[in-house]
């Protein structure tokens, strides 16, 4: 979701440039910055990011080049007429009239305003502002785009190991009552040292109790359906990521008990690899949308 596009644009003297960045989010979340007197650009703006994105924080900015706004000459004329006043009485004295040029260079005498536009500039204004927002937002989307494939290509990968780690626990699941058989009768013959062990009937119900706890099978499944899920949708595309990270959240769970229930190294083994793989995947799922 992290991203960044630059649109510039201008109509008539006056020049502007967008600039927008994103970075994960759970939620879609628009910062919009403005110069004064643009705030009515807000709502559809939002509505613009909206119809290009899904989710991250986005920050946005707008910036006018003011050295190019339109400005207008006005003459001051309350000062010019007091001036003129003064420079009469001065040539009833025989002083010389001023020029033109002279009157005109007076501090005060000529001002500049920024041209206020009618409503129809005001509209044309704010007509392109949008096209170019709509320009920016699929620019951003597109940069996004370009980094959720190169991602796919990271979560398949991943995906690909994920599928072979639940393989081999699996493969280890049928070897789980024999492992616990042998550390049960272990377990006895150390805690009654040399008197005779429990019956081998007895032994292989309490075996036989553990295994049914021990079971895997049903972390297995869930671990390979919720993987070839994730695969699924990671291959759809689209705005997938909450749904890849509640995925990654049952991933992990499973996990977790799979672990707890490993009743030997080899498992215990296959399981922290399938922790380190699932948090792997939740990591690079937090950057689709």
């Amino acid at each position: 979701m992290t991203g960044f596009a630059r649109v510039a644009g201008g109509l008539e003297g006056l020049s502007w440039a967008f600039e927008a960045k994103s970075v994960n989010g759970k939620s879609l979340e628009l910062r919009v910055r403005l110069p004064q007197g643009q705030e009515g650009l807000e709502p559809p703006l939002r509505q613009a990011a909206q119809r290009h994105l899904t989710r991250g924080n986005v920050q946005l900015n707008l910036s006018f080049d003011r050295a190019a706004e339109r400005v207008r000459l006005a003459i001051n004329e309350p000062l010019l007429e007091e001036i003129l006043a003064l420079a009469r009485k001065l040539e009833a004295r025989g002083v010389a009239a001023p020029s033109i040029d002279g009157l005109l260079a007076l501090r005060g005498v000529v001002e500049t305003a920024e041209e206020t536009p009618d409503e129809a500039a005001r509209e044309a204004l704010q007509t392109a502002l949008l096209a170019d927002a709509e320009r920016l937002f699929a620019g951003l989307a597109a940069q996004r785009n370009q980094e959720g494939a190169a991602l796919r290509v990271t979560l398949l990968a991943q995906l690909d190991l994920l599928a072979d780690l639940v393989d081999q626990a699996a493969g280890l699941a049928g070897a789980q009552p024999q492992a616990i058989r042998a550390r049960l009768a272990a377990q006895v013959a150390e805690l009654l040292g040399a008197q005779p062990g429990l019956p081998e009937e007895r032994l292989a119900q309490e075996v036989a109790l553990l295994a049914v706890k021990a079971d895997v099978r049903e972390e297995l499944d869930r671990l390979s359906a919720h993987g070839q899920e994730l695969r699924r949708l990671v291959e759809e595309g689209g705005a997938v990521g909450r749904k890849l990270d509640f995925l990654c959240q049952e991933l992990n769970r499973e996990a977790n008990t799979l672990c707890a229930k490993a009743a030997d190294l080899e498992m215990t083994r296959v399981g922290l690899a399938l922790k380190g793989v699932v948090d792997q995947l939740r990591e690079q799922v937090q950057n689709v949308e």
